[in-house]
């Protein structure tokens, strides 16, 4: 966490909304609204005044949009973003992630009424995010940087050679849209697995989420149904508030049970319904996230014999779930984001990809 109050950008065209963050941020001692915007352009003229700890920027705004915003912010002076937005309807959603894409950290849903008691249902959720974004580190982006690739020559760790994985189970919370992508983008479609994922997200974007990932890579990412046997070059996520399960006939089951670690979905119940099905012939990766979700499934899986990744801190958005993971022993492999993919590809491709 930073020293000293946490020193907030809010960026928002619309002044009720940024009256009402303003009443909620006033509550709490270790926040402070350092400045206020009504768009891109206004934010950008006084940010080396004020020197945010983090930016809150909504989606939409004349001038200068939130997209563009962050866009110069991470190009410039690398700022955290949160965007706040209430852009969940299928024409905005695009936008949403590209905001990611470009370098925000996470996204918030705005109270769609825009009334005080909406708000005040959001604020524990909202200061405990702005609490963890808060002490994240970012770096400059290049404008419409491709996904990182490891290096041709550089070496990959050793997996067992005669694990041939099935089924490949991701896991993810804040920071995973943006890790999930660099992961995907490296996959082919001839890609002779499934692939099951997790990715904690509030509700209302998990649609949006799905369509970005599947316009952006060559593998089909859909939302899955229950019943179905999962398929070779797909990725299927669980509807929202619903945990994902493989049945003991190796078909997914979707169910609205209680959260576990605080989820619904949860990772933990994926993995370990995984290891139960797929045993030696899974393989679990444990990405960027607050919290310990996932940590115990991952754990499930390395017991049962799977090949078990998390991503290592540098690389990490947030160095919670995986680090929980490493902490139990529970991870084989600790690899930076850029190797995950170049990994997999050498463990399901005995021989290359076809």
């Amino acid at each position: 966490m930073p020293s000293g109050p946490i020193r907030l950008l809010l960026v928002d065209d619309s002044p009720v909304a940024l009256v009402l963050l303003q009443r909620i941020l006033r509550e709490a001692p270790d926040m402070e609204v350092v400045g206020v915007a009504h768009n891109g352009q206004e934010a950008l003229d006084i940010m080396a005044t004020v020197k945010p700890t983090l930016i809150c920027t909504d989606l939409h705004m004349p001038k200068m949009n939130g997209l563009e915003l962050t866009e110069e912010v991470m190009a410039r002076c690398p700022c955290p973003i949160l965007v706040i937005s209430a852009s969940v309807q299928k024409e905005d959603t695009q936008t949403v992630f590209r905001i990611l894409e470009a370098g925000a950290l996470d996204i918030f849903p705005k109270p769609r009424t825009g009334l005080a008691s909406e708000y005040e249902k959001t604020k524990t959720e909202l200061l405990a995010k702005i609490r963890v974004l808060a002490g994240v580190s970012v770096f400059t982006h290049r404008r419409r940087n491709p996904a990182p690739i490891a290096p041709s020559g550089s070496p990959l760790p050793t997996a067992l050679p005669d694990r041939r994985p099935r089924l490949l189970a991701l896991g993810a919370s804040t920071g995973g849209p943006q890790a999930l992508l660099a992961i995907m983008q490296q996959l082919p479609k001839t890609f002779p697995v499934p692939i099951v994922c997790v990715q904690h997200i509030s509700n209302g974007f998990l649609q949006g989420l799905v369509d970005w990932l599947d316009s952006s890579c060559a593998l089909r990412v859909t939302i899955a149904t229950a019943g179905t046997v999962p398929l070779p070059g797909v990725v299927y996520f669980p509807p929202e508030r619903h945990h994902l399960e493989i049945d003991a006939g190796g078909r997914i089951q979707l169910s609205q049970g209680e959260p576990v670690a605080g989820h619904c979905p949860s990772v933990t119940v994926m993995f370990k319904s995984v290891a139960a099905y797929y045993r030696r012939s899974a393989v679990g990766v444990l990405l960027t996230g607050m919290g310990r979700d996932g940590a115990d499934g991952l754990q499930n899986l390395s017991q049962a014999g799977a090949l078990t990744i998390a991503q290592d801190e540098a690389s990490c958005v947030v160095f919670g779930m995986p680090k929980e993971a490493i902490a139990l022993g529970a991870a084989q492999q600790v690899l930076p984001l850029s190797a995950i993919a170049p990994f997999l590809l050498s463990q399901v491709f005995v021989n290359g990809p076809s």
